[in-house]
């Protein structure tokens, strides 16, 4: 007997990722949104993990409650001229999505987006640049 077990497609796992990294960019619960959408926080993880397929109708609901452009599920997926070949540049919208798919890149952001003060904003980056210079000219001395 061969194993039936359906390999889900690398494009609803993208699809599934971008929905995850924009729910945990606004800090909406799986059971949130399902409830937003009528579903389960189950089917949300299904989604999530690209397991089960987002219909037109439901990615289109889903843009509407994560305030995104459906196309937004689709930048830099498997397959498109999108992506960046050899790896991630600064520009890149890949970039961008793996810092902030990772736990510091999200911390720094609602941090960060938190400070009204534009003046603060501006000094903020202006030291986490020269943090960043002085890492790369000189390891270890900060």
């Amino acid at each position: 007997m061969t194993d039936t077990k359906k390999v889900p497609n690398p494009i609803d796992i993208h699809v599934g990722s971008r929905i995850r990294l924009r729910r945990t960019m606004i800090g909406m619960s799986q059971e949130k949104l399902g409830d937003s959408l009528g579903i389960t926080f189950q089917q949300i993880q299904k989604y999530e993990k690209g397991s089960n397929r987002v219909g037109a109708s439901r990615l289109q609901n889903l843009a509407g409650i994560l305030n995104v452009p459906v196309s937004f599920f689709f930048e830099d997926a498997p397959g498109s001229d999108a992506v960046v070949p050899g790896g991630l540049e600064e520009t890149s919208t890949s970039y961008v999505v793996n810092f902030l798919s990772s736990s510091e890149g999200l911390q720094l952001n609602r941090a960060f987006v938190k400070i009204s003060d534009p003046k603060i904003r501006r000094r903020l980056i202006d030291l986490v640049k020269t943090l960043a210079d002085a890492a790369d000219g000189d390891e270890g001395t900060v």
